[in-house]
């Protein structure tokens, strides 16, 4: 985006970068995606270049509505089509008329030989009334239809990308693009049909004024010019416009966002912050007036100098058909008829270059829809590959090297290095260290969002290499129960019913899993059971604790019944008694169920009963091994057991009848 301050010094005129805009957002608040992204893309558009591309725009729409609605698609061109000849049948009837009436005779002997005329004028009067309602009814029909197959085709797409795309900046931007272009998908319909109608009406309008005389068409050019240029130079001045008010109202937007929020609302009130976000509210509502004000006065000015020339031009128009009547070079039936073709065609004109000019710019949106779609494509999960064994036995990293994509051109450190370890099914495997150390990068690896770099060792599922597995058979091998899952804003039901979204919910066993995670006290207290809907905003929506959603969470991943169940930091939100109990349903999982458990936690305390503990540090191994083995002076690195007993040491100096020295130093409910 070129950005309002260039704008301004290239001579535009345009109102600037506020001084709101420069003190809060340390300059223009610009957003890179949208309308931004083709900033200037056609201002120096022409007639004869928008003549041009009017083919592609117009085979852009009729392509999206062919695979919206073909039969609507073909009501609407044949009712366009139509109408164009009816409006050309009924121009030729007029001329017949005036014909009539202009000739020698009696007033009753003229009106009688222009009936059969008038009853055709009328006849091509009503079909073209119909064929605009059919037309209506038919491009209704079509564009709401023509965006809900946009935007499921970029999101049936988009819900099957990599990992790495969905978190790649560049395809977000595009894909914050593509949600504008399915909208402009849908407004290209009646603009296409506007277009179509347009220039129908103009040829016949044209086809009928060199039928008439030769030297008609080109006054029709002459008349219509100035309405058209007039037309185009505003559209383009909006346009231009269009960014420097659109930037204004969404940081109005935010400013009114912000006093509003309940999430601002007490430091609003304390910290008196009203006054200061409302000035910059008057502030910026105020540039935006300004560059109102300039746009509507700059429009008044093309005007006045496209009706000036179009003055001349129709002085001239009328000067030449006076001529061809004085020198008997035309009959006044004809200059009549002329008169109404001219006008018509002069209405069309104008018509249709605000129509290309609405069709060119939502064109460019949709384009940017079309390369989200091929990216799209390009950066799927690939369907099908190598079946996994039916019992597995352990999953294997091998030399694991993985990098997460850079930005700003800057060559990314790998975040995972030489990586090696094994998840050995039906076993408690935790992963601990610092913050950084690798750990989430891990599972994510395990799980499937993320295959090895290039070169960067192999992830084996006993000995089906992970880059030619079938990956649906990865995810449906694993579930997932991170610190930050995602609160779907449904009801309790399918909250935790959504852990096996490919099969009817079963309300018995999501009473089980509920009772099994502790939620079964949650479900007690909600005013509709099961259909409770857990999202403030909407009507009935219901409000849970963090610690509540916590164990909905722990009773979704129970739901999903999975053979790897991967659990980050289940218990950072619930209580000392509460987090026991997740753990020793934990342990029952893979005691009972034969489930591996894969345990991420920053509470060491809470691993002394894993099967396999594996220790990261700076995207390497440091050690692994059992609790007794990483606790060993003698075998361990001290990685582990030092982190271990700095943690008992604090607790230990918060309840006085622990040992601080004594690593078995434990809160009472683990002891227990």
């Amino acid at each position: 985006m070129s950005g309002m301050s260039e704008r301004t010094s290239s001579g535009s005129g345009t109102a600037g970068v506020s001084e709101s805009e420069r003190l809060l957002f340390g300059g223009e608040l610009a957003y890179d995606i949208g309308w931004d992204r083709h900033e200037g893309a056609w201002l120096g558009l022409g007639l004869w270049a928008m003549a041009k591309g009017l083919p592609r725009l117009v085979g852009t729409g009729m392509r999206l509505a062919h695979l919206a609605d073909a039969h609507a698609l073909r009501v609407v061109l044949g009712a366009e089509i139509s109408r164009g000849i009816t409006q050309a049948i009924g121009l030729v009837a007029v001329n017949s008329v005036l014909g009539h009436l202009l000739t020698e005779g009696t007033t009753k002997e003229r009106l009688a030989r222009a009936v059969p005329a008038l009853l055709v004028v009328a006849v091509t009067a009503l079909l073209g009334s119909l064929l605009r309602s059919a037309s209506t009814a038919a491009t209704g029909t079509l564009e709401p239809k023509v965006q809900r197959v946009a935007t499921e085709r970029y999101l049936g797409l988009v819900h099957r990308v990599e990992l790495a795309a969905v978190e790649d900046d560049e395809f977000h931007r595009l894909l914050d693009a593509a949600r504008y272009g399915a909208d402009s998908a849908r407004r290209m319909i009646r603009y296409c049909t506007n277009t179509l109608n347009s220039a129908i009406s103009l040829i016949a309008a044209a086809g009928v004024l060199t039928i008439l005389h030769p030297v008609l068409l080109p006054l029709l050019v002459l008349m219509t010019l100035p309405s058209a240029w007039s037309s185009l130079t505003i559209s383009k001045q909006r346009y231009i416009s269009f960014h420097t008010f659109v930037q204004h109202a969404r940081a109005g937007h935010l400013l009114g966002q912000l006093l509003t929020q309940q999430e601002a609302a007490a430091e609003v009130r304390v910290h008196d912050v009203g006054p200061f976000l409302l000035g910059h509210f008057r502030n910026m509502a105020e540039t935006s007036e300004r560059e109102q004000t300039r746009l509507a006065r700059r429009a008044a000015r093309i005007g006045l100098v496209a009706d000036g020339a179009g003055g001349v031009a129709t002085l001239i128009t009328y000067g030449a058909l006076g001529l061809l009547l004085w020198g008997g070079a035309m009959e006044l039936a004809v200059a009549g008829t002329a008169v109404l073709a001219i006008r018509t065609g002069a209405s069309s004109l104008d018509s249709l270059v605000l129509q290309i000019t609405d069709l060119h710019q939502e064109s460019l949106f949709v384009a940017d829809y079309e390369r989200l779609c091929r990216e799209a494509e390009a950066r799927a999960i690939p369907s099908g590959g190598q079946p996994l064994p039916e019992r597995l036995r352990e999953v294997r990293f091998e030399k694991v090297t993985f990098t997460y994509p850079g930005s700003g051109g800057e060559e990314p450190e790998p975040t995972l290095r030489e990586v090696s370890l094994s998840f050995p099914m039906g076993k408690i495997i935790a992963l601990v260290g610092e913050n950084g150390s690798g750990k989430s990068t891990v599972v994510k690896l395990l799980a499937g969002l993320y295959l090895p770099d290039e070169d960067g060792g192999t992830i084996r599922w006993d000995d089906v290499d992970a880059r030619t597995a079938d990956r649906g058979q990865v995810f449906s091998r694993v579930a997932l129960m991170s610190q930050n899952f995602f609160h779907w804003p449904f009801t309790f039901r399918v909250n935790v019913g959504i852990g096996e979204s490919g099969l009817p919910i079963d309300d018995g066993a999501v009473e089980k899993a509920a009772a099994y995670a502790g939620a079964d006290e949650v479900l007690a207290g909600l005013p509709r059971g099961l259909g409770t809907l857990l999202a403030r905003g909407y009507r009935g929506g219901h409000q849970i604790s963090g610690g509540q959603w916590q164990r909905v969470g722990i009773a979704r991943a129970k739901y999903r019944q999975a053979e790897i169940l991967i659990v980050d930091e289940p218990t950072s939100a619930l209580d000392a008694v509460a987090e026991q109990r997740v753990f020793d349903q934990i342990r029952a999982l893979a005691a009972n169920t034969g489930q591996t458990i894969v345990l991420i936690t920053h509470r060491l305390h809470s691993v002394r009963h894993a099967d396999l503990i594996h220790v990261l540090k700076d995207g390497q191994v440091s050690e692994s091994g059992t609790f007794a083995e990483l606790m060993d002076e003698k075998t361990g690195t001290g990685e582990f057991r030092d982190a271990y007993l700095v943690q008992a040491a604090a607790f230990a100096d918060s309840v006085p009848t622990q040992s601080a020295g004594d690593h078995d130093a434990l809160p009472a409910e683990d002891r227990a």
